[in-house]
């Protein structure tokens, strides 16, 4: 019988790429321990996102690759997500313990942005990732009714300076609906907007969250740049619909979050296709390929590609959006995808992301 050693470990991992870093497990630096007794190895991984309902094929197929390395019998393969800080993180009030900010955007209304916002939250969490969600759509606020939260809900006051966000499906939550009626537009100017939402994001007295989703508004004005210029957001995610003229804006996003140095995790086609309930024809009522062609133009990914569907509609407005819903679904998959990518982005940017030299002054 052969003698194993690490370096005979280290090749099996090799073999393996991880979809979501698109590295092997040696090469992207997640090895944290092989451990060889005798004809036994355990390995030990650890990755730098969230991924509960991900880690234990990804072990079995591992171990079971070890296992056929010539001298070993029983191989075991322990994986852990530890998720660190977004490197920028300022110490601002109220997000001192928030990890990670991801800005959910688009260019135009209409595209599935909250709808996709909402969900992105519920699986993160649902991949074991302590995660919040910040509605910044101050004109019209809609992740209230989207995770269920009955009209009329206030957030506690915690020392006369703090909101305490409201918790549901396992997410933490705060919205302007909180703090105003439903029934009551947002007749404000810019200034005014720009100024309610930087209390918003400084006076939550959020949990220890890995994540924090904000629901963007839609476009590209004061609010964004606003959002953007005072809050360390370690990437974007732009939503689209393949149609020309959706397109067309989504690009003045991608462009507006690259000028204020946000970097672009990836785009979500939302309404993709439609297919008959009745038939099963597929049908591009948008257009075809056009998140596609978005995510080449611009070098990034096209992290999600969504159904045109009622059900995702139906359930959204339900206050049970399809990741809490029906979280075994096709389309649930499809979001759960869309989070494990976010967060692996987020971790490719940072490893990406040169450090500050070290500046020395001498008298030379």
């Amino acid at each position: 019988m052969s003698v194993v050693n690490r370096a005979a470990v280290e090749a099996v991992l090799r073999q393996y790429t991880d979809p979501y870093l698109n590295q092997d497990p040696v090469s992207a630096g997640c090895v944290r321990g092989i451990d060889i007794q005798g004809d036994r190895v355990s390995v030990q991984l650890e990755l730098g996102y969230a991924a509960g309902l991900f880690k234990s094929g990804w072990a079995q197929l591992l171990q079971m690759a070890i296992e056929g390395l010539d001298g070993v019998t029983i191989a075991r393969v322990e994986i852990t997500s530890v998720i660190a800080a977004h490197k920028a993180q300022a110490q601002i009030p109220g997000l001192a313990n928030v990890k990670n900010v991801v800005a959910v955007a688009s260019g135009k209304g209409g595209v599935g942005k909250s709808t996709t916002a909402a969900n992105l939250a519920l699986a993160l969490a649902r991949e074991g990732a302590k995660v919040g969600i910040l509605d910044a759509d101050i004109y019209g606020p809609s992740q209230g009714i989207m995770f269920g939260i009955p009209e009329g809900t206030r957030p506690k006051v915690k020392d006369q300076k703090w909101f305490i966000p409201i918790e549901s499906h396992g997410v933490e939550v705060m919205s302007m609906a909180f703090l105003t009626d439903d029934n009551t537009p947002m007749v404000w100017r810019g200034p005014m907007v720009s100024g309610a939402l930087l209390q918003l994001v400084t006076q939550t007295a959020w949990g220890d969250l890995d994540y924090l989703v904000i629901d963007m508004p839609p476009g590209t004005g004061d609010i964004q740049l606003t959002l953007a210029q005072k809050v360390p957001v370690a990437g974007a995610v732009i939503v689209t619909t393949p149609q020309d003229l959706a397109l067309l804006d989504a690009r003045k996003g991608v462009e507006m979050f690259r000028k204020v140095n946000i970097p672009v995790l990836g785009v979500v086609e939302n309404m993709a296709v439609h297919i008959c309930s009745n038939c099963g024809h597929a049908e591009h009522l948008f257009g075809e390929g056009g998140g596609v062609k978005l995510a080449n133009q611009y070098g990034v990914e096209l992290l999600a590609s969504l159904p045109l569907s009622m059900i995702i509609r139906e359930q959204a407005d339900g206050g049970k959006p399809t990741v809490i819903a029906e979280p075994d679904s096709p389309i649930a998959m499809v979001y759960q995808e869309l989070a494990r990518h976010v967060g692996a982005r987020i971790v490719l940017q940072e490893a990406a992301t040169p450090a500050m030299p070290n500046i020395t002054i001498s008298d030379d």
